[in-house]
């Protein structure tokens, strides 16, 4: 499948601030399941500094811009060409050790509340191999978390998303990620982008989505969201150890003053 992305992000200063830097994680990443067309990230007005690939393997760049600043916009274009690899991350490159993704942060701690769904999710699972067992966790997490735009907010936690009961692609992957890790499983936060169809399962252009480590098998996806593992309609960006970590888009801006934020993003199979 060829998916075009369309991702505009805005943000309004009042006052304007001295200076803003910005550290992008927006470029496709590079695996056996997506090979990128064109792509193209523009800050107009910036200066482009730094860019690298990490140890986790992806792609990022910085961009500085003087002030006064009183608006900043983040342009990203592209065509890439997706594969179904049934959720594996298949030839990515990284140098991190799974065991990493294993250290809880304060976003995806495991309270009690989901220590007992990861129990209830693994109850009768003794003796199965660990890709059964994070197909379990991630359709519970499906159950518990329902989905439901506009209640949880950026710094909502994976305790307090399940203790709601409701949420968004972000809770459903951080409530993962922290039931995999209780449950001695590596798991990790995703984001990039997800083409809707009409099937009528929850979407959200801008996704995440969780991976889970599996011996054998290397890094697996799962988003609970949907009920599904990722395949072509989904385009994967970055990872870390969740929504912060991962964020595609982190800045630092100088001065004191309110922040706005618009988004606009689109997401479609190329021809369309």
């Amino acid at each position: 499948m060829r998916l075009t992305v369309s991702h505009n992000t805005t943000y309004r200063f009042d006052p304007p601030m001295r200076g803003v830097v910005q550290s992008l994680r927006l470029t496709p990443a590079r695996f056996d399941g997506q090979r990128t067309l064109d792509w193209r990230v523009n800050v107009p007005g910036a200066v482009m500094g730094a860019a690298f690939r990490d140890s986790a393997g992806d792609w990022v760049e910085t961009a500085s811009i003087l002030g006064p600043v009183a608006e900043v916009t983040v342009e990203v274009t592209g065509e890439v060409e997706t594969s179904d690899l049934s959720g594996v991350l298949r030839g990515h490159r990284e140098r991190v050790p799974p065991g990493t993704y294993l250290r809880a942060t304060p976003a995806t701690h495991a309270d009690t509340v989901v220590q007992e769904l990861a129990g209830a999710a693994l109850s009768g699972q003794a003796g199965t191999d660990p890709l059964a067992r994070a197909h379990a966790m991630a359709a519970a997490v499906a159950e518990a978390v329902v989905y439901e735009p506009g209640l949880t907010e950026h710094g909502t936690t994976a305790a307090e998303a399940l203790a709601l009961g409701r949420g968004v692609c972000q809770d459903h992957a951080q409530v993962l990620i922290a039931a995999a890790r209780h449950a001695g499983l590596p798991a990790r936060y995703v984001c990039g982008y997800l083409h809707a169809t009409d099937e009528g399962g929850p979407h959200e252009a801008s996704h995440a989505w969780a991976e889970i480590w599996i011996e054998g098998l290397g890094w697996v996806g799962f988003d609970a969201a949907n009920a599904c593992c990722p395949d072509a309609r989904y385009l994967r960006l970055g990872s870390g150890r969740d929504a912060a970590d991962a964020a595609p888009i982190r800045g630092l801006a100088r001065g004191r003053g309110e922040e706005a934020m618009e988004v606009a993003v689109a997401v479609a199979a190329a021809g369309q």
